[in-house]
């Protein structure tokens, strides 16, 4: 058991950090021993612990008795420990070299972290806030600078290596199903569905330029190849005939992407009401945000949608200020799909600090818009689904990977093998750390002018071969909902101290993963990750029915893993 002593202020962060990090945990109650004690207060109690982690920037009434000097603060930096590196966006102070202990924690040939061993306990003393740190990554999120880093994951993944290395046993429910390696979920923001909605407009003539002068500059920049360049010409010289309603319109997106996601679930973000550009747009282009379909008009498509199991969520126009029209925008999508859950990301990815609370009082089960338009990567630093800080029930799944972030000339305007390259590293986290990996694919992304299609089936190809969980929105949505339903609860027995797992919900499919590392296992290195996992549907275990379970030094038999 984890007990923390956080400030008065962090509670509602600390409470989130250990959904995301799930392991039992309190809040510390005086006299009461703990394996391991995590602090971030400036006032520390004598505590009965193994190990001691102490966060922070400010001076502990104990970094005396440690033999702790502080030294410089400084206001931001990246850290080093181990084999890891990681940003920090608040203060972090470093130790002067007459300070006690080893440093396992530097920024550059400072060190911003010591361990300090004593006969009975160890303390690692850390110049950052771990609380301030994850509030800062849920709600600001990350620069681009450090889109690529998964550093909330970076946090979880250091904290449980130093509670592993001080030989104390851990619990953990991982944010992975059990038999899968992570989740993936399909994405797609629907703001064309045909050319012929765009006769004379300035979407056409835009396709028309890119498509005849665009295409000879990516032939030459090796962007396109040069069957690729006659298609597009072939696609322009086709506008009369699109129109006419003789030719095939090669916008139509929702034919190609069904044929490519051939029984693998995907969720459909659409655009509400149509020639809504939508207010407090600050853009000087705010008036092209407007589309020229809407839901309403897509009653065959959304139909068919629907018959192959796909999810239709809303692309909202004003959601993310006015709950008003949030309801509005939901209730024309609920209408369609009749779903009561459903889902929200923004066109264009508009979001300020409200956003989560607004769209939380319109009545969104979740939202997806958390993401970056310019670059690809962990804007909250997480590959899982987190609760908004400030809400209550609203669950944010995390954007990754979208298709213009990696393409268009004025965003990372990457060649198809940099864009592999780009986005290998955020395949390795997920398969790593867990959690979600969404991807975004626009509506024309396949077509002419753009060509991206392909790239997308290499994608999606390399992905599953990877065992990942492929989930629509409210799939991976709803399976975090039940893992943050699990609760964790102090017993006692015959043979000491235990954890109780407690959970009431529906079954959980797939299964979680109950992960125990025992530290009697931690004779080196490579043992210091080895655990047992055992699948858990929240309802049985080895055909008994069952809602607790307990355990202790080590757990039932299995076989031990290696991470």
């Amino acid at each position: 058991m984890i007990g923390v002593i956080a400030k008065p202020t962090q509670q509602v962060v600390v409470e989130e950090f250990f959904q995301l990090f799930k392991t039992p945990w309190e809040f510390y109650r005086p006299g009461q021993a703990y394996d391991v004690v995590i602090a971030t207060a400036e006032e520390i109690p004598e505590v009965k612990t193994g190990l001691l982690l102490l966060y922070g920037a400010t001076a502990k009434n104990i970094d005396r008795n440690l033999g702790v000097v502080g030294g410089q603060v400084w206001e931001d930096g990246k850290l080093f420990a181990s084999d890891t590196s990681f940003p920090t966006y608040g203060k972090t102070l470093t130790f002067e070299p007459a300070s006690a202990g080893v440093p396992c924690v530097m920024r550059g040939t400072l060190p911003a972290g010591l361990r300090i061993e004593k006969p009975d306990s160890i303390t690692i003393r850390l110049g950052y806030d771990l609380f301030e740190e994850t509030a800062f990554l849920l709600t600001s999120g990350q620069p681009v600078e450090n889109a690529e880093i998964p550093t909330l994951d970076i946090h979880i993944e250091q904290l449980r290596a130093w509670i592993l290395e001080a030989g104390q046993s851990l619990l953990e429910i991982p944010a992975t199903p059990a038999g899968y390696r992570f989740v993936v979920c399909l994405t797609h923001d629907i703001d064309f569905v045909g050319m012929r909605d765009h006769f004379f407009d300035h979407s056409m003539f835009g396709f028309g330029y890119r498509a005849v002068v665009g295409s000879l500059r990516n032939f030459l920049r090796r962007r396109l190849t040069f069957g690729q360049v006659i298609e597009n010409w072939k696609a322009v010289a086709s506008l009369p005939f699109v129109f006419a309603g003789w030719a095939r319109d090669f916008w139509e997106p929702f034919d190609w992407y069904l044929e490519t996601e051939k029984d693998l679930p995907a969720t459909y973000f659409l655009i509400p009401f149509k020639r809504r550009a939508g207010s407090k747009v600050d853009s000087p282009n705010a008036s092209r945000r407007a589309t020229a379909y809407d839901i309403g008009d897509l009653k065959e498509s959304t139909s068919r949608l629907l018959a192959h199991d796909c999810e239709l969520g809303v692309h909202g126009i004003d959601s993310w200020h006015d709950s008003n029209k949030g309801r509005e925008e939901l209730g024309r999508t609920r209408a369609v799909t009749g779903a009561l859950s459903i889902g929200i990301r923004m066109h264009w990815l508009l979001r300020d600090a409200t956003t989560p609370r607004v769209l939380e009082d319109a009545g969104y089960y979740y939202d997806s818009t958390f993401g970056y338009n310019d670059t690809v990567g962990y804007r909250a630093g997480t590959g899982q689904v987190f609760r908004p800080l400030g809400t209550e029930k609203l669950l944010e799944l995390p954007l990754h990977i979208q298709d213009g972030a990696l393409f268009f000339p004025d965003k990372l305007d990457l060649s198809e093998q940099q864009a592999e390259q780009r986005c290998q590293p955020l395949i390795d986290a997920a398969i790593r750390l867990g959690g979600v990996l969404t991807l975004l694919w626009h509506d024309r992304s396949h077509a002419p002018e753009r060509f991206w299609g392909g790239f997308y089936r290499r994608l999606i190809a390399q992905l599953k071969t990877l065992n990942a969980w492929f989930a629509s929105g409210s799939q991976a949505v709803g399976w975090f909902e039940k893992r943050r339903q699990v609760r964790f609860e102090r017993a006692q027995s015959s043979e000491g101290p235990t954890s109780r797992v407690l959970y009431e919900g529906e079954k959980i499919v797939p299964p979680l993963n109950v992960r125990f590392y025992s530290a009697s296992w931690n004779v080196s290195a490579t043992a210091a990750r080895a655990f047992v996992d055992m699948p858990w549907d929240g309802i049985s275990a080895d055909g008994a029915e069952w809602q607790t379970t307990e355990f202790r030094s080590r757990p039932p038999e299995a076989s031990p893993c290696s991470s």
